[in-house]
């Protein structure tokens, strides 16, 4: 199992940033990919973004984040990063950590099979 920490939520203005980390531990071998997914009351969790963690460090966005967000893995601190630039209302949501095994398909929410606590990112018009 892989214990996974998020931290870095927070109350900010339309247009500015935001840094998510999220801190693995446990049986980090198993990560083989770290990803971020969010949620709004009411709402299915959706993904957001994930890094596979090794062989090339392949990166996948969800479209309405994609030019905006930055996901990058530090492996040797087994920590993943969300940049959020140019943040909108919209992108108000819980945002989780979440690893998943190798997969072909790593945008699939089921295929995660260990999740963070969540970190609140609220963001005002």
């Amino acid at each position: 199992q892989v214990q996974l920490v998020e931290s870095g939520g927070g109350l900010v203005q339309a247009g500015g940033s935001l840094r998510l980390s999220c801190v693995a531990s446990g049986r980090t071998f198993s990560a083989y990919y770290i990803g971020w997914f969010r949620q709004v009351p009411g709402k299915e969790r959706e993904f957001v973004s994930t890094i596979r963690r090794g062989d090339g460090g392949g990166t996948y966005y969800t479209e309405s984040v994609q030019g905006r967000f930055t996901i990058s893995s530090d492996n040797a601190k087994n920590t993943v990063y969300l940049q959020m630039n140019s943040l909108k209302p919209e992108d108000t949501a819980v945002y989780y950590c979440a690893a998943a095994p190798k997969s072909l398909r790593p945008t699939m929410k089921s295929l995660y099979n260990s999740w963070g606590q969540g970190t609140q990112v609220t963001v005002s018009s």
